[in-house]
Order: C-alpha cells, then sequence, then structure tokens
C-alpha cells in the first residue's frame, strides 16, 4: 500500500447521514406552526433562542479561551435597541431585530479594548461589571421606563403581523432561523482560516504566537462578531416576551448562569456539544421546574457530576466510544480499506 493509496477528507459517512437528518428534521420544524401548538412553538421558540446563545458562548470560550460571565450584556442591549429603535426610531421590528446586531457589534469594540486588557479571573469579573454597568445605565433612561420596564407598544407589535397566530408563526420562525444562521456561522467560521488559527489559538496560544498569528486580531474579531449576534438573539427574545426591564434584560441567570451549563454539560469546545446541552437543560427544565429551588439544587447536582465523570462534556464521552463527528473541523486521512465513521 502506498502513500498515494491514502485519500484526505474533511468529512465523513457520519457527517453526511447527519446533514440528511439535519435538513429533514429542519423542515418539520419549519412546518411546526402548521401542526404545533401555541405553547409548544414557544417553547421550541426559547429553545431555539438558548441553543443560538450557547452556540455563541461556546465559540468565545471554547475555542477563543474568553471565558465570559457577562453576556448578559449583550443580551440586554439587544433587548433595548429593539426597544429603542421601534418606539423613537420608527423601525419596523424586523429591521430593528438587525439595527440592534449592528449597534451591537459597534458597542463591543470599546468594550473590547478595556477589558482584554484584563487576563483569566480577572477578565470574567471585567465582562460581569460591564454587564452591570449596562443594567444600570439603562435603568436609568427614563424613557425606556426606567428601573421598571417597559413595554412594547399595541401598533408595533401588531406592524408584525395582523392576527396573532400570524406573530406567533413570525416570531418562532426568527427564532430557529437565528439558532441555524448562529451554528453554521460558528461552524464556517471555524472551518476557515481564521477558524484554524483560533484552534491553535486554543491549544497552544503561546506556539500560535511563534507562528505568526496575531492572537489579540484574532480574539478581538470573534468577540465582536459574538457580541453583535448575542445583541441580535437579544432582541428576538424579547420581541417574544413584549416587555423588557433592566433586572429581566441583565439577568446573569437566565443569559450567562444557564447557557454555560448547557454547554459544559453538553461539551465545551465543540459545535455538537450546546446542541445536546440545551436538549438536556430544557428536558430538565420542563420535568422539574415545578419543584421551585429543588430544581436549582438538581441543575447544580447534575453539572457538578458531569465535570466529575466527563470532563468532555456529553457529546465528548459519545466522542470519544463511538469516533463520531457530525460537524466535522479538521481534515483526516482515509486509507482504502478503511470505511468511514
Amino acid at each position: 500500500m502506498s502513500v498515494a493509496d491514502f485519500t484526505v477528507s474533511r468529512t465523513s459517512r457520519a457527517a453526511r447521514i447527519a446533514a440528511m437528518l439535519g435538513a429533514l428534521i429542519l423542515l418539520v420544524l419549519i412546518a411546526a406552526p402548521y401542526w404545533a401548538g401555541r405553547a409548544d412553538m414557544r417553547l421550541m421558540g426559547e429553545l431555539f433562542l438558548y441553543l443560538a446563545l450557547a452556540s455563541l458562548w461556546n465559540l468565545m470560550a471554547g475555542y477563543a479561551g474568553l471565558v465570559s460571565v457577562g453576556q448578559q450584556a449583550f443580551v440586554g442591549f439587544g433587548g433595548y435597541m429593539l426597544f429603542a429603535l421601534t418606539i423613537f426610531g420608527g423601525l419596523h421590528p424586523v429591521v430593528a431585530i438587525a439595527g440592534a446586531a449592528v449597534l451591537g457589534a459597534m458597542i463591543s469594540v470599546p468594550v473590547a479594548a478595556l477589558i482584554f486588557r484584563l487576563r483569566g479571573a480577572y477578565f470574567a469579573i471585567g465582562t460581569w461589571v460591564m454587564a452591570e454597568v449596562f443594567r444600570l445605565s439603562f435603568a436609568q433612561v427614563s424613557a425606556l421606563g426606567g428601573g421598571s420596564g417597559s413595554s412594547l407598544p399595541v401598533d408595533i407589535v401588531r406592524s408584525l403581523a395582523s392576527s396573532r397566530s400570524g406573530r406567533e408563526a413570525l416570531a418562532y420562525w426568527m427564532a430557529l432561523g437565528a439558532a441555524v444562521v448562529v451554528i453554521a456561522a460558528v461552524y464556517l467560521f471555524l472551518r476557515s482560516r481564521r477558524g484554524l488559527a483560533l484552534t491553535a489559538i486554543r491549544d497552544n496560544e503561546l506556539a500560535a504566537a511563534s507562528l505568526g498569528i496575531d492572537i489579540w486580531r484574532t480574539k478581538f474579531a470573534v468577540y465582536v462578531v459574538t457580541g453583535a449576534l448575542t445583541s441580535m438573539i437579544g432582541a428576538l427574545i424579547f420581541l417574544q416576551k413584549l416587555r423588557i426591564s433592566p433586572d429581566a434584560a441583565f439577568s446573569v441567570n437566565d443569559w450567562t448562569a444557564f447557557v454555560i451549563f448547557i454547554v459544559v454539560i453538553g461539551g465545551i469546545g465543540t459545535i455538537e456539544g450546546p446542541i445536546i446541552g440545551t436538549l438536556i437543560f430544557f428536558a430538565l427544565r420542563e420535568t422539574l421546574a415545578e419543584l421551585g429551588t429543588i430544581y436549582l439544587m438538581v441543575l447544580g447536582v447534575v453539572a457538578i457530576v458531569v465535570m466529575l465523570k466527563a470532563p468532555k462534556g456529553v457529546w465528548g464521552l459519545v466522542r470519544e466510544k463511538f469516533d463520531l463527528q457530525l460537524f466535522p473541523l479538521g481534515y483526516r486521512v482515509v486509507a482504502p480499506s478503511k470505511k468511514e465513521t
């Protein structure tokens, strides 16, 4: 057997099967307004938005090494920009969502320039402090309700669709679209040259720098893109809620703690991890939510057990046992007699 008999592939049989199943599932989900009830659609819409947030946080922490505990800053910022652009700017809500993403990218530039001076735990604390600055700042804006918050005017809500069912279907489709766009963007980014540089930084920052990779610029780009897309998700979240307040918009529990839980139990540093983690989180929430504080205790116990028994998360166990990679990022050498997995 010569070297010429080997082939280099960036995909696998499992990945192709997963792509076909994913396309089929996506078609079923797109048709959900025609077969699912309102409560089911709201639940799935919330699941998609959490999946998007988890995928973005995973890109930052799992690949760029930027462990942020203040991503609620961009969730709340995006929500408030939706309200400001629609109420005061007169923009259609869909246009305002895109505007929130652009403004999120713009505000993330000075924020990154400031907190990138910090390292390790200080960086994480710095992101939380910035989120608190955002919360206190918006609590002073009386035009948006100050500390008590504000509701989206009825005429703006009706501009989405004339009927309630139409509005709920549109909100659902936008949430589904956001999740698909975020996962696709993360996947394509990680397969690009910049994504290769990011992976090198994750594996060994010193070695990556010695190879000429601009570490600061690469991490900066990830932070700005993440800030933009997180702001967009925040706008979608509060478009569904139709009401916003500083405490709800900048809740560290809802928009950061749960997201970190999802990524940790699913598998940090993998695209599949946030998907698995989101499904597990919502299964636990829907099963145990009525137990009150016991529900939060169970989440904590699950997180501790997974971190002790499976440091790479649930997907890490599956990948090690079955050698599966549904979103292949690197190249692999395949022997002619070896079947792809």
